[in-house]
């Protein structure tokens, strides 16, 4: 007999603006269709240009370019005090998960509406998650406030990302849609955007690795960042997600590059526990084993392999798990134990194969 279907979904409402070689005049236009006149501009030095043409076309009262990884509170601090000063009545974000974690920092506390231009595969712009990072500790929740009100996605934008950030930043998104298949509000409507957006990650990944200059694959990447983190925004944060927060905020570990080299682990411990979404990603990675799929993606597009190339030590593995158990949550397909992030933290810290983990075998 067929269960009766029956969730709760809530769809974070944000408009998005989606066309190539259109950040300025489409930001410009949005802009302007909020009526605001007294911008602030966040980007980092590398997107310096385009906050140049932004600042010659609408009433920018303040330019910010300090943004850091994983929002240190003292930087969110100077940033608000700033906003507040100006009397900024919009921020603009132009780049990464770094710039937009930062506007989303200021309207936590301010109510200031985000206009978001992304740069990178990050998917911030898409959820109202928002972090802080505070001696070592790193602080997330989610706050209707923080969830840009606008999006503007330019594929042009991202050509100039060196191909390994692409790749990683690629495999950041990818995991915003496997965690949502098993995050605690998973439902319905945001298994299928997860279902749909790992499809257009895989083909447009690879795309983009066949050939930097194709903007076929540029745009099919970008589309399934933002399917991704729409899915991600309503389902929440799932066991992967709690570990890279612990890796990245308490051990300084890129953002990105973190969650290409976990997501394997995650999904070998899970998969075999989550039939439903084995077979969705089945479909997704167009392979008989959801595992074996997202592995060949991942030899395919040239992804980071071990936490020990980034600066994480194997002595910090015991204490790292011991700041992951408390926050899995307890709707996860698989019971956790702290013996079972030490060998997934070990597998991963050595880059060693992921196949093991599924059968609940320990990493020597």
């Amino acid at each position: 007999m067929t269960r009766p279907v029956s969730f709760v979904h809530t769809t974070p409402a944000a408009r998005v603006v989606f066309s190539s070689g259109r950040a300025l005049t489409g930001t410009v236009a949005e802009i302007e269709r909020m009526g605001a006149t007294r911008v602030m501009v966040i980007a980092s030095p590398s997107q310096a240009e385009l906050a140049r043409a932004l600042r010659a076309a609408v009433p920018v009262a303040r330019e910010w370019s300090e943004v850091a990884p994983h929002v240190p509170v003292e930087v969110a601090d100077r940033a608000r005090h700033a906003a507040t000063e100006e009397r900024v009545d919009a921020v603009v974000a132009i780049g990464g998960g770094s710039a937009i974690g930062l506007a989303k920092a200021i309207a936590l506390t301010t109510g200031i509406p985000i206009i978001a231009v992304p740069t990178t595969y990050a998917g911030s712009e898409a959820t109202d998650v928002w972090g802080l990072t505070e001696n070592g500790r790193k602080t997330t929740g989610s706050d209707p406030r923080v969830l840009p009100r606008v999006i503007v996605y330019d594929p042009e934008l991202t050509a100039s990302l060196p191909r390994d950030l692409a790749v990683s930043s690629g495999l950041n998104a990818l995991a915003h849609c496997v965690d949502s298949l098993w995050a605690p509000h998973r439902d319905p409507i945001n298994a299928a955007l997860a279902t749909e957006g790992a499809r257009c990650l895989a083909s447009g990944m690879r795309a983009l690795v066949r050939d930097d200059a194709d903007p076929a694959g540029r745009e099919q990447t970008l589309l399934g960042t933002y399917l991704a983190a729409a899915a991600f925004a309503s389902a929440g944060s799932g066991l992967h997600h709690k570990i890279c927060h612990v890796l990245g905020g308490t051990y300084g570990l890129p953002h990105a590059q973190t969650h290409a080299i976990v997501l394997p682990y995650v999904t070998a411990f899970t998969i075999p526990f989550a039939p439903d979404a084995a077979q969705r990603l089945r479909s997704a990675l167009s392979a008989e084993d959801p595992l074996v799929g997202l592995l060949d993606l991942r030899r395919d597009v040239g992804a980071p392999v071990a936490l020990r190339d980034y600066g994480f030590r194997r002595q910090d593995i015991r204490d790292a798990a011991d700041l992951v158990l408390p926050v899995v949550p307890p709707s996860h397909p698989r019971p956790v134990t702290r013996e079972d992030l030490e060998s997934l933290l070990t597998a991963a810290w050595d880059g060693a194969p992921a196949e093991h983990l599924g059968t609940g075998e320990g990493h020597e």
